[in-house]
């Protein structure tokens, strides 16, 4: 099938068809011709389905159709001491999203697929942006509204944005929303939207909590169910590897970001503390990395994100604020240093990597107290996961016995030997140092530049190479602080 048969609009049709996109996909395929006829629906698709344009280009041909016409923005050029009466915004389109950076990607794909429809336009109203700017954008009465549930309560509040002529609502990721705690935002927005609203929500599961709310919300919803995200991710190879402590993990985790075949890699964590203490210490080992979570101000996040898909960024440390709403084809790895504390997180995180129809590698660094944690995984997602070991790093427990189904081939000791460090690249693994039993090895010297002092290699297995200097010459780790 091709989007033309879908009956979208000519203008959305080329857009798309620039965009590289040619035929649609399952969940689109289904969403996009209901959408059009004016149906609620509910849909549950894995990640990386083709959701955002499922529910956004039927809203676009709906509005381009329509000829819905942008009221004239405010005149910017009056003076400064005349007053200006603020209008509220009356969008035609909202879209609740639980994080900054899904809003900003939908609002991205918006553009990108309304390219063509000059008179169409959609912002994002986030936290985290300053409000002078928010206000500069609901100024110009957009057409579609893309927002985060607490900053859009701020502005209903103010008055500031009025839903009586809303004819498109969207709850993208509403089970990620509800475990957020934003129940009590939804059905506040929900109620001052118009009845007659058409409502498309799309969630991992439309069980519980959030069918309950589905049912009241909708009215006689056609339901999709294409696929869930317990769905094989066939073309991502998954593995454990169980760690000793904290110091044996670190020398794991440099050990792994040294493979050859990885291009650009995210590292889950389980705090905003710990994400920027890893980065730091990569970065001192002679990684490019950076920390993204949710105390960063918008704008540190935005640019993180830009540096991240320019390149500049190889290994991006992030709670999981960054499993939903990153689409960075060149991610190949993804390594869970922390598990998540839920498995339908698990597959979002490892839907980082391997987008795009191209294969990827998603690495969990598991404690051996958390194996209970791998085994609700493994059930969620009707898969086992293989329990790996690489040479040089085996832990001194020995790990749970092999299971069966274990996918053949996986990695043997030896096969994972970290190639040689790119030109450049520092080693933050100390193999030859006896690790600090519950975290972190200590020295008493405080931190310094590298002197550039000749390297020396270091003793034991896996990379093989030296850590920096600190300026009183005593040599460093990643465990080190």
């Amino acid at each position: 099938m091709s989007f033309e048969a879908l009956g979208l609009h000519a203008t959305i049709v080329k857009a798309v068809t620039e965009s590289g996109y040619t035929v649609p996909t399952p969940v689109q395929e289904q969403a996009v011709p209901a959408a059009i006829a004016g149906r609620d629906l509910l849909v549950s698709s894995q990640t990386g389905s083709g959701k955002t344009a499922a529910f956004m280009l039927p809203a676009l041909h709906k509005l381009v159709s329509a000829d819905v016409v942008a009221a004239p923005a405010q005149d910017a050029s009056r003076g400064r001491n005349e007053r200006v009466r603020f209008t509220a915004a009356k969008p035609k389109m909202l879209v609740l999203t639980p994080t900054r950076e899904l809003a900003l990607q939908v609002t991205t794909a918006t553009e990108k697929y309304g390219s063509y429809m000059r008179r169409i336009r959609a912002v994002s109203i986030l936290g985290g942006m300053p409000y002078p700017k928010q206000m500069q954008l609901l100024s110009k009465n957009p057409e579609i509204l893309v927002a985060t549930p607490g900053r859009l309560i701020d502005h209903m509040e103010s008055g500031k944005i009025d839903f009586s002529e809303l004819e498109i609502l969207v709850l993208d990721e509403a089970d990620r929303m509800l475990d957020m705690g934003f129940i009590d935002d939804i059905e506040k927005i929900v109620a001052a939207t118009p009845a007659g609203r058409q409502t498309m929500l799309f969630s991992a599961t439309l069980d519980g909590v959030v069918g309950n709310m589905a049912r009241r919300i909708t009215k006689d919803p056609m339901v999709i169910q294409i696929a869930s995200n317990s769905n094989r991710h066939e073309n991502i190879s998954q593995r454990v590897h169980f760690v000793d402590d904290l110091s044996h993990k670190n020398r794991l985790l440099d050990h792994l970001l040294r493979d050859e075949s990885m291009d650009q890699a995210v590292v889950f964590t389980a705090t905003k503390r710990d994400a920027d203490t890893i980065a730091d210490r990569l970065n001192i080992a002679g990684f490019a990395a950076a920390a993204l979570h949710g105390d960063m101000h918008q704008g540190a996040r935005n640019r993180t994100l830009d540096s991240l898909r320019r390149g500049q960024v190889r290994v991006l440390v992030a709670t999981d604020v960054a499993a939903r709403g990153i689409d960075v084809p060149t991610i190949t790895h993804v390594v869970n240093y922390d598990l998540p504390k839920f498995p339908e997180d698990y597959v979002h995180r490892i839907g980082r990597t391997g987008r795009a129809g191209r294969n990827g590698l998603a690495i969990s660094l598991v404690n051996h107290a958390e194996g209970m944690n791998i085994k609700r995984i493994e059930r969620f997602t009707k898969q086992l996961i293989p329990v790996n070991v690489v040479e040089g790093f085996e832990p001194k427990r020995s790990a749970a016995p092999a299971r069966s189904g274990a996918r053949p081939g996986g990695w043997k000791p030896g096969d994972g030997r970290s190639a040689a460090a790119k030109p450049g690249q520092r080693s933050f693994s100390k193999p030859s140092a006896a690790p600090r039993e519950g975290g972190y090895s200590r020295d008493a010297a405080p931190r310094g530049p590298s002197t550039g002092a000749p390297r020396r290699e270091g003793s034991g297995g896996g990379y093989r190479g030296t850590n920096p200097r600190s300026a009183d010459g005593s040599r460093r780790s990643f465990g080190d602080n």
